[in-house]
């Protein structure tokens, strides 16, 4: 008996080392908890929180629970009194209720507090740059406005600089999200939302799509480039003088189902981005909602 419980543990014991170097991997490190810029390194401080303040709560939960079962046992010569009547204390009922709703009230307060400060940009000191991102079946468009070019399955901004996402679909319903810059935001057909990131430094950061969008959703990876101001504008020069342009036939072969390698395009139709949400929404919008679904102008990032 007892050399099949040892075995048993062992076998539990290997098996959970091995998740675990699974999970981690050699050199690889949780994406989420590597926060590269201020965003994510405000998203990170809330889970941190997050963690601390529910460790307050299961820690001493779980200490009480062997101390109860240890203390209470039933044993010979057990001498503790008999009092079938006892239902309640008002002692321990507001303990393990009151604690919780101090710790709810905590974790509220700083995350609406975290929320609504990432509706600005992380940095006020330095001038902000616009992407506008269209999830495809199975691929990502980014456009510049200010740069008037645009980029498939890659996108490069300068470190440093406050960079305002401006996301929509011209599918079904994705999820943008760059783990090291910041929280993930939804696409969706019809509608442009927002997203405020910034990278500290230069660097290459894993993008992914995060919401299942068919055969094809494993494949919704793009990299995210970070580098000196220098460098971005020397590589938007480039791509100006050598891409072909994205016209709108090239566009329309992109909104078919199928996977794309990575692209780079000199130019783009005027609107695009636009027109992508105003046909979109014609979709999914009653009549009465096509004019006013949605207001562009608080989609300027200097407003």
């Amino acid at each position: 008996m007892k050399k099949h419980t040892s075995s048993y543990l062992w076998k539990v014991s290997a098996l959970g080392i091995t998740l675990l170097a699974l999970l981690t991997g050699c050199d690889r490190r949780y994406l989420v908890f590597n926060p590269s810029g201020p965003v994510a390194q405000k998203e990170f401080d809330l889970i941190v929180l997050s963690a601390v303040l529910c460790a307050a709560v299961v820690i001493p939960v779980l200490i009480l629970l062997f101390y109860i079962v240890y203390r209470y046992r039933d044993k010979p010569g057990n001498k503790a009194p008999y009092t079938p009547e006892w239902n309640d204390s008002k002692i321990l009922e507001i303990v393990w209720w009151g604690i919780p709703v101090i710790i709810i009230c905590i974790l509220g307060v700083y995350t609406a507090k975290t929320t609504y400060s990432l509706v600005k940009p992380p940095v006020t000191d330095v001038k902000p740059i616009t992407i506008q991102v269209t999830s495809l079946d199975w691929k990502w468009l980014f456009q510049y406005p200010d740069q008037k070019i645009a980029t498939v399955n890659y996108a490069e901004i300068p470190a440093g600089v406050p960079v305002q996402f401006q996301l929509t679909s011209d599918s079904m319903m994705n999820s943008f999200w760059v783990p090291e810059l910041g929280g993930q935001e939804y696409t969706m057909p019809g509608m442009a939302m927002r997203l405020w990131l910034q990278a500290d430094k230069p660097g290459t950061y894993f993008g992914s799509g995060a919401n299942f969008t068919g055969r094809g959703f494993a494949h919704m990876k793009f990299k995210v480039v970070a580098k000196p101001q220098a460098e971005f504008n020397q590589w938007a020069k480039q791509i100006k003088k050598s891409a072909p342009a994205l016209t709108q036939e090239r566009y329309d072969l992109l909104t078919k189902k199928g996977l794309a390698e990575k692209q780079s395009f000199s130019s783009y139709p005027e609107s695009l981005f636009h027109n992508t949400i105003d046909r979109n929404g014609g979709k999914y919008m009653k009549p009465e909602m096509k004019h006013g679904g949605h207001d562009m102008s608080m989609m300027d990032h200097d407003k």
